[in-house]
């Protein structure tokens, strides 16, 4: 464990406060992972197919805390790291992927208002990657030329490479109006306009809520809608690309909030969004995007007001007559995820562990054996082998290692023995369905 114990105390407090209060940190991930070692490899071969060019769209599938928000946010952390721009986002009654009251754009704005990179990996990346491109192609054009700043004949050497990305993204849909406002941005820069610069990214944030206000501000008689907001996403992967970075990855959590769509015509648009963007990457229209979606079962399946009550849906994701639990088929586009074991919560609470007497100084002192007395107690409530979640036993670790640090006179064994601790009647969430969305997975 010599590993864990190297975790710097800024990423064991975010790490530790996360997991107590029930959500997936966003960083330190690596610290705690656990099993899953096949869906990452398989996520992982998506992400090789986009950088070379092409897209991919999988579902990740699993019940409250069977594993979905902390697989999505560690292939976020590595793709980050390969050169990607990620961006997250998680739907609610407010996001959708479509609708008729902004819905649909104000999951763009939230996609966009995350975008991330490895340097900025908290969001709000997107002025940041559009000055460090020109950057960039300022500098590559000194190297190319010799010349010096202020030289007429750099500045057109500039322009000449900025041409080229813009044009590059101007053959696809909206893709000329999207290259206009490239150019915009670029002219701002090397003006010092920041209030022009200011427009143009409001605009690439969907903020305009009427064409007559993005014309006036800015010339163009187009703004990105509840309509079109995907195509957008498209232009964005295609810019990235030729802007120096390896590809786009989108991750959408929360899809349950589509099932809970109460009206059922609403419902039907929603999939056949989904449907468009599935195809979109399968049939090779997008590329250099990667679309990841976390759903629960009941949500994928549900005939009635699930993914597969859209017909054209089901055809394609349904599971084949092989796949069964144990020997899922990694390569198709739903991955099922299992829930953790027993033995590897065993292994995650002795990282923690670890992280917690590195974090304030002590010496560990619960062994394996006490470990296997805690997570045996978890494990053996009624009803644990269907309900139990890593939330809860996480949060149950923590909160015992906080006490057993504040009161180092309190007797391990006693407590694990308590009533209050053993009691037989699992608080754990059995019905998915009326589940809060804090949802906490690992």
């Amino acid at each position: 464990m010599d590993e864990t114990r190297k975790v710097p105390k800024r990423i064991s407090q975010t790490v530790l406060n996360s997991l107590k209060g029930g959500v997936v940190p966003r960083i330190g991930l690596p610290y705690i992972a656990v099993g899953r070692k096949n869906e990452i490899e398989a996520l992982l071969h998506d992400v090789d197919i986009i950088a070379e060019g092409g897209a991919s769209f999988r579902f990740i599938v699993g019940r409250y805390g069977s594993g979905k928000s902390f697989l999505i946010q560690t292939i976020r952390n590595y793709v980050m790291d390969r050169g990607f721009i990620v961006a997250d986002a998680d739907l609610s009654p407010e996001r959708r992927l479509q609708g008729t009251k902004g819905q649909g754009l104000a999951t763009y704005r939230e996609l966009i208002g995350n975008l991330s990179t490895k340097t900025r990996p908290e969001g709000g990346a997107l002025t940041l990657v559009l000055d460090r491109w020109i950057s960039v192609v300022q500098s590559e054009a000194v190297e190319e030329t010799g010349l010096q700043p202020g030289d007429p004949g750099l500045t057109a050497a500039t322009d000449k490479k900025i041409f080229a990305v813009t044009a590059s993204v101007s053959e696809l849909v909206h893709g000329f109006e999207f290259a206009r406002l490239l150019s915009m941005y670029y002219r701002a820069y090397v003006n010092g306009d920041d209030d022009l610069k200011a427009r143009v990214v409001r605009w690439f944030r969907g903020e305009y809520a009427l064409k007559s206000e993005a014309k006036e501000a800015l010339g163009v008689n187009i703004i990105i809608s509840d309509d079109d907001w995907y195509d957008y996403l498209k232009l964005f992967a295609a810019f990235f690309r030729s802007a120096g970075y390896a590809g786009m990855m989108i991750m959408v959590d929360e899809l349950v909030n589509i099932y809970k769509i109460p009206n059922a015509v609403t419902r039907q648009y929603n999939y056949e969004k989904l449907l468009t963007m599935y195809n979109d990457t399968l049939q090779g229209k997008a590329r250099y995007l990667g679309i990841i979606m976390g759903a629960t079962p009941q949500a994928l399946e549900d005939k009635r007001r699930g993914i597969y009550s859209y017909e054209a849906l089901r055809s394609r994701l349904a599971e084949g007559r092989f796949s069964r639990p144990g020997a899922r088929d990694m390569l198709a586009p739903v991955i099922r995820l299992e829930p953790l074991t027993a033995e590897e919560m065993l292994v995650l609470c002795e990282k923690l562990a670890e992280m917690h007497a590195g974090l304030y100084g002590y010496a560990r002192k619960m062994g394996t054996e006490e470990l296997s007395g805690f997570i045996r107690i978890e494990y053996s409530r009624i009803g644990a082998d269907q309900n139990i979640t890593p939330r809860e036993v996480i949060r149950d670790f923590i909160e015992l290692l906080d006490l057993m640090y504040q009161h180092p006179e309190m007797d391990l064994n006693a407590l694990l023995e308590s009533e209050e601790f053993s009691y037989s009647k699992s608080e754990a969430v059995s019905d998915e369905t009326d589940a809060g969305y804090a949802e906490f997975t690992v």
